[in-house]
């Protein structure tokens, strides 16, 4: 829909004719149209989604969207979207995915859409020949950039037939018009190249001169030989190692007695031993077009990254031991001292044992959840986050969402919500931060952070006065219909939003020292509308409620009954 009112609209009003353009102008000062920036983001978010979810290229075009429940396990018989609810992409729509990926340099997803866009182009009627020189240009140069010169330059052959002037029976330049370049031109070419160490040129034409050569008559294997040494070298500095090897010991075959052959090969082993671990795609020659993108079933390594967590847990992958899991329990709060809680049965579920990670069950109600929504809407603004250098807030493209601000004085219900939280944690809000509104779209998310501010981080709430952030509060306001979970990718927590649920935890421990293992992320969302509101409690009125401890890093935690 985005793309059909910004890159569409385009075309659209350069077909309305002069004396209706009138209307062009009266509609758009009427209606807010997407900008060019809308459209990039758009986008980003879809191949945020593709990557977080591992979703495949093709099942995504044709609107098929995995649908989990709260435990990540997937609805229904094939897991996805009713016929009713898809949105089938055609090749045009593929075609700009891949070109935004392009203009973000992102050559991986750039190979996946436009690869998508050239099979669907192929079945639509009405095909120019324009469309797909356009899709096979992309096409080309991001799988150069991907590493596979071989595939590249045989798309640009394909490249060169579709917009080739056709002329005479074959489609080509007559006979006697033509220069063909023999084996020794295109070496020559390669070799000018090679002398700029422009490597891609080189691999391009000495790969050609190859192909020529196994064509031609009186070939020497001193020429292959020449030929190879330069196409093993170039290969290897554009960072094919593992192809550059293989091209050494094609060359030791002609050549035995090579003087260089024997140290490139043990230099580039080595490379490949060093560089094992961080091993790219396109290190094994040809790759297919659209990898394969299969859901993992390995357990947690210690060495998987932060980001590999992340995107496990947002898929519902699960990540505690069978042990900690155990350990958790359910429980009632403990409000035998509390007037305002005395008759009340808070229902309280353990995420996590330490740090104490908690859901309060049925939180809030169906009404306060309306009230607080329809407050919240005309206000609602893109989101900020805090320059931990400046203070300053300001967009970030890994805080994807639009939050408002809600004081207690707007409305009761707003103070109520307050005061209850107070009630529950024991703590002091006259220092916390107003009630944050946030509702995240499809592919709105906000990646691992902290929510309290860091030793180095001294300004990060200098103006407000109030100390550090000791615990947060976050209320989920929706169901929300796939992804969208609160994760912690350091304890391999994952915490489902339900509707009228609330989850709680402790940023600081007693001593007021940060926790690092509160580092959490909002997951996008995937299908659906993920409402929430949190109060990020301050240290400053604790200090009789959370008095520091005797030891170092002893944690805060929840009383149960």
């Amino acid at each position: 829909m985005v793309k059909r009112l910004t890159t569409d609209w385009r075309e659209v009003e350069t077909l309305i004719h002069t004396d209706k353009r009138h209307l062009i102008d009266v509609l758009q000062q009427n209606e807010t149209f997407p900008s060019a920036e809308d459209l990039s983001g758009a986008a980003e978010a879809l191949l945020r989604l593709q990557d977080t979810y591992k979703l495949d290229t093709t099942s995504l075009a044709n609107g098929f969207i995995p649908v989990r429940d709260a435990n990540g396990v997937k609805k229904g018989e094939e897991g996805v979207q009713p016929p009713e609810t898809r949105m089938v992409l055609r090749a045009n729509d593929c075609f700009e995915l891949g070109r935004q990926a392009y203009v973000n340099q992102d050559y991986y997803h750039t190979v996946l859409w436009m690869q998508e866009s050239w099979d669907r182009l192929e079945k639509e009627e009405s095909v120019t020949d324009s469309a797909k020189v356009t899709i096979l240009e992309y096409l080309a140069f991001a799988t150069y950039k991907r590493g596979n010169v071989r595939q590249a330059l045989k798309l640009t052959h394909q490249l060169l037939d579709a917009n080739g002037v056709k002329k005479g029976e074959e489609g080509v330049q007559p006979p006697e018009t033509r220069m063909v370049l023999r084996a020794n031109d295109c070496f020559e070419l390669g070799r000018q190249a090679y002398v700029n160490q422009d490597y891609y040129h080189t691999v391009l034409w000495m790969q050609e001169s190859w192909d020529r050569l196994e064509k031609e008559e009186s070939v020497t294997d001193s020429a292959k030989v020449t030929i190879l040494e330069y196409l093993a070298f170039a290969t290897y500095k554009r960072g094919n190692v593992r192809q550059a090897l293989k091209l050494t010991h094609q060359l030791l075959e002609l050549s035995p007695e090579h003087p260089r052959a024997f140290g490139n090969i043990e230099y580039y082993q080595k490379e490949l031993t060093q560089f094992k671990a961080s091993k790219k795609r396109g290190d094994d020659g040809e790759v297919p077009l659209d990898e394969a993108i299969v859901e993992s079933k390995n357990s947690w390594s210690v060495e998987e990254t932060e980001r590999e967590a992340y995107e496990a847990l947002c898929r519902g992958e699960k990540r505690l031991s069978p042990r900690i899991e155990s350990q958790l329990v359910c429980f009632h709060l403990n409000t035998t001292g509390i007037p305002f809680l005395r008759l009340t049965h808070i229902k309280v579920e353990e995420s996590f044992k330490k740090p104490q990670i908690v859901v309060f069950h049925d939180f809030l109600s169906d009404s306060e959840i309306e009230v607080v929504k329809t407050l919240s809407e005309p206000k609602l603004k893109r989101a900020t986050v805090q320059n931990s250098m400046t203070g300053n807030l300001e967009t970030a493209k890994y805080r994807i969402s639009k939050s408002a601000w809600l004081t207690n004085r707007e409305h009761e219900v707003v103070k109520r919500i307050s005061q209850r939280i107070s009630h529950v944690t024991g703590l002091e809000l006259s220092t916390a931060e107003e009630l944050q509104v946030v509702n995240y779209g499809i592919g709105g998310h906000y990646e691992p952070h902290y929510d309290f501010a860091r030793r180095e981080e001294k300004d990060a709430f200098k103006s407000l006065g109030t100390g550090n952030r000791i615990a947060t509060w976050l209320n989920y306001m929706s169901d929300v219909e796939a992804g969208g979970a609160t994760v912690f990718p350091l304890l391999g927590v994952s915490v489902w939003p339900a509707k009228s649920t609330s989850a709680f935890w402790y940023n600081l421990y007693k001593s007021g020292d940060g926790d690092l293992l509160t580092r959490h992320a909002a997951c996008p969302v995937l299908v659906g509308s993920k409402w929430v509101s949190n109060k990020w409690i301050h240290e400053r009125g604790q200090e009789f409620r959370k008095p520091c401890a005797l030891r170092v890093n002893e944690y805060n935690l929840i009383e149960e009954v």
